[in-house]
């Protein structure tokens, strides 16, 4: 296998197939030891988080392709910690894009003088740039298209993409008693230039809370797999 990429928390490999197999590492972003989803840069190891991250991502994975999504996942070999994935591209330098039931976090920050803290969002989708240096800064459609990042009636896909995926994990939070408040996704584009789920998901991509108390990603993943025995 040939490496093509090294990232904070994943290697990626380039497959004889023509696919890309994703390796899942130990480490976390975070800053003084602590562990933090929100940092730009590893911060610390914690032993077995790959495994956890990898195991919430295939289940989550084989759920939105079974109601007919389109998402980058082929497969995964636990044992390795690898997840093969179809070819994709990544809008621009990176997009990330945020959908929010719950006005909490940096959204909160920005616009607490209109809405009150934990007040109700109705699916709230927003796009960020992957851009360590500039603190993910927001994006509009307009800008999106107007750059040439991708067309309108992708934005219109991802967008509604993204609402189905978030509400596929919200329900089966609640299922587990648990409330999703915000998460974030990647997505890229295939050959066909469409619109794909990528990348992953895990505890450390959303914000959730039980019985109106924050929940932390390692105890999260713990809650979520203890309530699927």
């Amino acid at each position: 296998m040939k490496k093509v990429y090294q990232g904070k928390t994943k290697d990626v490999f380039e497959l004889e197939n023509g696919n890309y197999l994703l390796k899942f590492k130990d480490d976390v972003t975070g800053k003084d030891g602590k562990f933090d989803p929100g940092e730009n840069s590893v911060g610390l190891t914690i032993d077995g988080v790959g495994d956890v991250n990898l195991r919430m991502t295939k289940y989550f994975f084989e759920k939105i392709n079974e109601a007919g999504i389109l998402t980058h996942y082929i497969s995964c070999n636990m044992e390795d910690t690898t997840m093969e994935v179809v070819p994709a591209k990544v809008f621009g330098h990176g997009l990330e894009v945020i959908c929010r039931y719950k006005a909490v976090g940096s959204f909160r920050r920005r616009y607490g003088e209109y809405i009150e803290e934990g007040a109700d969002l109705p699916e709230y989708v927003e796009t960020t740039f992957k851009n360590d240096a500039l603190g993910d800064p927001l994006v509009t459609k307009d800008a999106l298209v107007a750059l040439g990042i991708m067309t309108d009636s992708q934005y219109e896909d991802l967008k509604s993409m993204t609402q189905k995926i978030t509400r596929i994990v919200a329900d089966d939070l609640k299922e587990k008693g648990l409330d999703l408040y915000d998460i974030k996704f990647e997505f890229g584009y295939d050959k066909d230039q469409r619109v794909i789920l990528i990348d992953e998901i895990a505890s450390g991509n959303m914000r959730v809370y039980k019985d109106g108390e924050y929940i932390e990603p390692m105890t999260l993943s713990k809650l979520f797999f203890s309530a699927l025995k």
